[in-house]
C-alpha cells in the first residue's frame, strides 16, 4: 500500500513528552526494525524482553529514518531527524499505525477472542461459519492469517501493531466485513491491539500459562482483563460464566455484557446430551443439535461461537445449522487413524496443564474399556517451568502409558526439562512412564506399545510443523511422523 501521511496527522492521538528536529516530514513507512529504516520512515524504538530498540536508533538514523519515536533521547541527535519522545513507544506505535492505515478496524466487525485455551478453535470456526453465511472474512490466529480462503503466514498469536493494521487494511480492501482474531495476553501488555476498534470480545477460560512472561497469575489475569477494559461502549463482551474468572472480565465493560454457560447461568445456555467419538450432542436454546467436534471443552467453544454470531446479528437457527457441519482448527483434537490396526492417533496443541487434562478427560469419556491410552507429551524450553511436573503428573495419572519427551526445547537442554517433568510423576505411576528425549523416537515407541484399537495422544505441538532447537526451526510435523510410524511398524 503506497501512501503518504504527515507526522502531525500520525501524532494526533499520541501524548508527546517532547519533540526535537524538523516538524513537517512526510511519512511513507512505519517500522520497528532499524534495518528497514529509510527516507520517509518512522522508526519506533521499542524496549523488548531480549533487545532494546533504543540501541538501534543510530542505525535507523544512518539509514535515513525521517522520524524516531523513543522513550529516551540518544546522546547524539541528528539535526536532519525528528525525534518524538513518548512515555511508551509501543503504545505510540499502535496509535500511529492505526492512524497511518486509516483505522481499518472501524470499518469492519472486528471480534477478539482471549483466554488460555480455545482461542484458535473459536477464531477459526467463526471465520468458517461467517464464510458459510456468505460474508467476506479475515482471520488472525496462531495457526494462520486468512483473507477469505487466502492463507497468509502467521508468526505470532497477534502480529505487531504495524503488521496488524496493515493486515486489517488489506482485509478491508478485500471487502471483508468481519474479522476474527486471537488476542493473546502478550498482545495486550505490549499494546499490539491498542488503537483498534472492536465490535466485541470473547473470553474462553483462564488457567496456568505464560507465567514466564507475566511473572504472576494475577498479572496474567490483569492482562486478559485489560482487553475487555478497552472495549468500546458500542461493543459487546461475551464471557464464560462457568469459569471462576468469567465475571471478573466483565467488571469494567461499558458496553453490552453477556455470559454463556453449560450450567444454566447466562444469556446463552447449552445442555450436554452426549459426548461420543462421533461428536457432541447439545441442546442449545431449546434446539437439539449434533456437532462434529468432541469434548466438553469444545461444547464451551461451540457455545461461545454461537453466542458471538447471534450478538453480531445472525439468525440463531441458521447459525446452528451451519455450525453443526463444521470441523475444528488444525492440530486441535485432530485424529490420525491407522488403516491396518485402527489405532487412533490424536494430535493436539495441549501445552498447558488445563488443556492436557481437558483432552485426556475427553478421551476418557469416549474410550471403550478395552482401549489403552498412550500419551506422548513434552514441555517447551525457555517458558514457564512450574507447569512441567504438573503436565507429567496428568499424563501419568490419566493414561495407561506415558512417554515424556522433548517439545520445542529452544535454548534449554531437553534433558533438564525432562528432569523437571519427572519430579511430578507419582511413585505409583513410575512403572508406566518412559522418558525419551528424541520426539520422533518417543512417537515411535508409543505406536509400538499400542495394540489394535488403542488411542495414542501426541500432545503439545498440534498444528506446528517444526521443532525449535537452539534457535533453528527443524521440520517436524506430529501428524506426519505418526503416519510414518504406523507405516514403519506395520500398524
Amino acid at each position: 500500500m503506497n501512501q503518504t501521511t504527515s507526522l502531525s496527522q500520525l501524532l494526533s492521538t499520541v501524548t508527546m513528552l517532547d519533540q526535537h528536529g524538523p516538524t513537517g516530514p512526510t511519512i511513507t513507512t512505519l517500522t520497528l526494525d532499524s534495518r528497514q529504516a529509510g527516507p520517509g520512515t518512522v522508526f519506533f524504538a521499542l524496549r523488548g524482553t531480549a533487545t532494546d530498540g533504543h540501541e538501534f536508533i543510530a542505525k535507523a538514523v544512518e539509514q535515513g529514518a525521517a522520524v524516531v519515536v523513543c522513550e529516551e533521547l540518544p546522546a547524539d541527535v541528528s539535526p536532519a531527524t525528528t525525534y518524538v519522545l513518548v512515555a511508551d513507544s509501543a503504545q505510540a506505535m499502535a496509535l500511529m499505525a492505526a492512524e497511518f492505515y486509516g483505522h481499518p478496524s472501524k470499518e469492519m466487525h472486528l471480534v477478539g477472542i482471549t483466554g488460555t485455551n480455545g482461542k484458535t478453535t473459536c477464531a477459526t470456526m467463526l471465520h468458517k461459519l461467517f464464510r458459510e453465511l456468505g460474508y467476506h472474512c479475515g482471520l488472525l490466529s496462531t495457526v494462520q492469517n486468512q483473507i477469505d480462503e487466502q492463507v497468509i503466514a502467521s508468526t505470532h498469536t497477534t502480529p505487531d501493531a504495524i503488521r496488524l493494521n496493515a493486515l486489517l487494511a488489506q482485509m478491508l480492501n478485500a471487502s471483508c466485513t468481519h474479522v476474527f482474531m486471537e488476542v493473546s495476553s502478550h498482545a495486550v501488555v505490549q499494546h499490539r491491539v491498542t488503537g483498534l476498534h472492536f465490535a466485541g470480545g470473547v473470553f474462553t477460560n483462564l488457567s496456568h500459562d505464560h507465567l514466564d512472561y507475566h511473572g504472576t497469575f494475577d498479572a496474567y489475569l490483569k492482562a486478559k482483563k485489560g482487553f475487555f477494559d478497552m472495549l468500546p461502549k458500542s461493543g459487546f463482551a461475551l464471557s464464560n460464566a462457568d469459569d471462576k474468572r468469567g465475571a471478573v472480565m466483565l467488571q469494567n465493560v461499558t458496553g453490552r455484557r453477556e455470559l454463556y454457560s453449560l450450567r444454566g447461568h447466562g444469556e446463552f445456555r447449552a445442555r450436554l446430551l452426549e459426548n461420543a467419538v462421533h461428536g457432541l450432542h447439545l441442546e442449545i436454546e431449546g434446539r437439539e443439535v449434533q456437532f462434529r467436534l468432541i469434548g466438553v471443552f469444545n461444547a464451551y467453544n461451540l457455545l461461545a461461537i454461537y453466542g458471538t454470531a447471534v450478538l453480531l446479528g445472525e439468525d440463531p437457527t441458521e447459525v446452528l445449522t451451519v455450525l453443526s457441519g463444521l470441523t475444528s482448527a488444525p492440530g486441535r483434537f485432530e485424529p490420525v487413524v491407522s488403516a491396518k490396526t485402527r489405532i487412533t492417533g490424536i494430535v493436539d496443541y495441549a501445552h498447558t496443564p488445563d488443556a492436557l487434562e481437558n483432552v485426556l478427560q475427553t478421551i476418557a469419556d469416549i474410550r471403550q474399556p478395552s482401549q489403552q491410552v498412550i500419551t506422548v507429551v513434552g514441555c517447551g524450553g525457555n517458558r514457564d517451568g512450574a507447569k512441567r511436573p504438573i503436565m507429567a503428573r496428568l499424563a501419568a495419572e490419566l493414561s495407561d502409558r506415558a512417554v515424556l519427551t522433548s517439545d520445542n526445547p529452544r535454548f534449554e537442554d531437553p534433558n533438564d526439562i525432562l528432569a523437571q517433568m519427572q519430579t511430578g510423576v507419582p511413585a505409583a505411576a513410575l512403572g508406566k512412564v518412559l522418558t525419551i528425549a528424541d520426539r520422533r523416537e518417543a512417537i515411535k515407541t508409543a505406536v509400538a506399545l499400542a495394540q489394535p484399537g488403542d488411542i495414542v495422544l501426541i500432545a503439545g505441538k498440534g498444528h506446528e510443523t517444526y521443532q525449535e532447537i537452539k534457535g533453528i526451526k527443524n521440520d517436524f510435523d506430529d501428524k506426519q511422523v505418526l503416519r510414518e510410524m504406523f507405516e514403519l511398524l506395520g500398524k
